[in-house]
């Protein structure tokens, strides 16, 4: 009597899907962002450095001058007033990240668009501020928000691209968290089916 053994692929042939390289318009998008971002920036703090003299504060809402009011300060450190006397050493820090970005940029696989929109907003954010170090000698800050120390457009767009990155890595590392999971579970099937057909042979 002739018995039927099923073949089932092996889990091992399974391959991971080749990423495709980013076009043009696709790394064109960091930069986009940037030039975004340094341009509001730049335009804001030329206006407070005009409008309002260093060291002076305005409240567009009288009631609202504890919780929001525009503060017009220079700042030697990073953002939001830390480390004040680190300037050179944040100038040599921002190239850097800058290098850095742009060169991780053109590897980045396709289909990164929040990725690399995260990595423009903080790219934007360095830009900005070291324009500031190599115009002024400091960094204009003018946004004052109750407790908060002041702080600027880039400072914004720092804080907003690493909580996006952070966020992408995070649901990239569930991600595969699942798929190895599923991998796990696909792979027990597969031990149960064999041993199914070693003992029909059998």
């Amino acid at each position: 009597m002739t018995r039927m053994v099923e073949k089932y692929p092996e889990a091992d042939e399974k391959r991971e899907p080749i990423e495709s390289p980013a076009t043009l318009d696709e790394k064109a998008l960091l930069f986009l962002m940037m030039a975004l971002i340094v341009i509001v920036d730049q335009i804001t703090k030329m206006w407070i450095e005009i409008w309002l003299p260093l060291n002076r504060s305005w409240a567009p809402v009288d009631s609202l001058a504890p919780f929001f009011k525009f503060t017009h300060i220079s700042n030697t450190g990073a953002a939001f007033g830390l480390f004040p006397a680190g300037s050179n050493f944040f100038v040599m820090v921002a190239i850097a990240v800058t290098l850095f970005i742009v060169a991780y940029n053109y590897v980045l696989p396709a289909n990164n668009h929040l990725f690399r929109l995260a990595l423009g907003l903080q790219l934007g954010g360095a830009l900005g501020n070291l324009i500031d170090r190599f115009r002024l000698g400091h960094v204009t800050d003018f946004l004052d928000f109750g407790p908060w120390p002041v702080f600027n457009v880039a400072d914004m767009s720092i804080v907003a691209g690493v909580i996006l990155l952070g966020y992408l890595l995070l649901m990239e590392e569930r991600r595969q968290l699942n798929s190895e999971d599923e991998g796990t579970e696909e792979g027990s099937s597969e031990t149960l089916r064999q041993d199914s057909s070693m003992l029909w042979n059998d």
